[in-house]
């Protein structure tokens, strides 16, 4: 008997990108992620590193592209901020091979999916980051605000649908 697939062939296409779109957009990101919280504050909430992770993760749909894409950018963004080198590139690995596990069984060009999908890894971010700082660095200091955590999570997720729009234009089939 043959086995019919509910799944379309565009949700199981997976994404390739210029060179220089891959290099330039998550260093441009980190940049200006180390760059605009010293001169506005408010922005601190924002985590663009994160949202390209996420981006470049689901739109390839290969976990050891998204793992090594956000090990990458965490590590960079560890490099130019205070942060203990190595923990945003533990959290943003992690992400990266979340977000691109669940490319395969989510329509990641749905608005309403990647506004849920950045949302909801902005939280397990956060708590990441929380465990790493606790559990693996000893820092008792390290505090976990709910409520802040999940303004982030949606100043992230509100801002992840321009930037997905932009990015979706540098999309390329393989």
């Amino acid at each position: 008997m043959a086995e019919h697939s509910y799944t379309s062939r565009r949700e199981l296409d997976q994404y390739g990108f210029n060179s220089a779109v891959a290099l330039l957009v998550p260093l441009g990101c980190i940049l200006l992620q180390a760059v605009l919280p010293k001169t506005f504050p408010r922005l601190a909430i924002f985590d663009l590193p994160l949202i390209v992770v996420i981006f470049f993760a689901v739109a390839r749909r290969n976990p050891i592209a998204g793992t090594i894409t956000g090990t990458l950018v965490g590590l960079f963004q560890d490099g130019l901020t205070n942060h203990p080198f190595g923990v945003n590139g533990i959290a943003k690995g992690i992400i990266g091979y979340a977000a691109a596990s669940v490319g395969y069984a989510v329509d990641v060009d749905n608005l309403i999916n990647r506004i849920v999908l950045n949302f909801g890894f902005s939280l397990l971010q956060s708590g990441l980051l929380y465990l790493i700082a606790r559990l693996l660095l000893g820092d008792m200091t390290a505090r976990l605000l709910p409520v802040h955590e999940l303004i982030r999570a949606v100043c992230n997720a509100a801002l992840s649908v321009p930037v997905f729009y932009v990015l979706d234009r540098f999309k390329s089939r393989d």
